[in-house]
């Protein structure tokens, strides 16, 4: 009893508290002038196994696909 209680005060303190939390930042976003057709700027990214990986480093060499997985591996 005193476990389901203990355990009851402390989501109600969460909740109490939950609103006074630091929001999270949000991340800026890039805003290009882009068209269809127009080169692609070049751009850095985590490879798997820690290694770093530019765009620029395929150019005119191999065709480039992006995708984006929403939500992939975060569980939300």
């Amino acid at each position: 009893m005193r476990r389901m209680a203990a355990s009851l005060l402390a989501v109600i303190a969460a909740m109490l508290f939950l609103p006074y939390a630091a929001p999270a930042q949000q991340p800026q976003i890039a805003h290009t002038n882009l068209k269809v057709g127009d080169m692609a700027p070049d751009f850095t990214l985590k490879g798997t196994g820690g290694t770093t990986v530019k765009l620029s480093d395929y150019r005119g060499k191999k065709n480039v696909i992006l995708a984006f997985y929403v939500l992939a591996f975060t569980g939300g």
